[in-house]
């Protein structure tokens, strides 16, 4: 952003270097650029994420069925569960259940329930695919449109990263050259350049 001040400040000081007026056309274009591309990508990003998501929420509405199934009995915690400080406040349970599945066959099965102490008999809600096995919960539509705004912040954000990478490249890489030309002036200079013209 110096840069940018410094191109309406340097164009008619005569101490003006020509990489000091390209440094700040770098940064000029490398601020439009984020002003103006990012933002476009950013939400192109987060449209076609939106549609995508939209399209599996359908898919999964589609594809799975929400039964009711009933408590056959209880399954003990295996040995390798989760710290059992957050298992006393975790309200599911690990049960063997019985349910129907949409094409009218009986399942049976280990699922977890949402249960904070089952009882054989005790029925809850089971998402299963369209043969009656055990599926996640679909994706409902404000969390896909959540993961799509998301994507499409992540998007533009990596674009303003992408172009300030490329901006300090291009600078870092003027700056190079700048002193590479000095270190050629003070060569040609020689090294009495302090004592020239003094008749030593």
């Amino acid at each position: 952003m110096r840069a940018v001040r410094g191109l309406w400040h340097w164009r008619h000081n005569p101490l003006c270097r020509a990489t000091d007026l390209m440094e700040a056309w770098v940064a000029l274009a490398a601020l439009l650029l984020i002003l103006l591309v990012a933002p476009v990508i950013g939400a192109l990003a987060g449209s076609a994420a939106q549609e995508d998501l939209q399209r599996a929420v359908r898919e999964q509405e589609e594809s799975r069925r929400l039964v009711t199934a009933t408590v056959v009995r209880k399954l003990e915690r295996s040995a390798l569960a989760a710290d059992p400080e957050t298992a006393v406040r975790d309200n599911r349970s690990r049960v063997q259940a019985r349910w129907t599945a949409p094409d009218g066959t009986g399942r049976s099965g280990p699922v977890t329930a949402r249960l904070r102490d089952p009882e054989p008999g005790d029925r809850f809600a089971l998402w299963t695919d369209a043969q009656g096995r055990t599926a996640a919960r679909p994706l409902d539509s404000a969390t896909a449109t959540t993961h799509a705004v998301l994507a499409g912040f992540g998007a533009a954000l990596l674009t303003v990263c992408l172009v300030e990478g490329g901006r300090r490249l291009v600078v870092w890489r003027m700056v190079l050259r700048r002193y590479a030309r000095w270190d050629q002036a003070w060569d040609r200079a020689g090294p009495d350049w302090g004592r020239t013209g003094t008749g030593s």
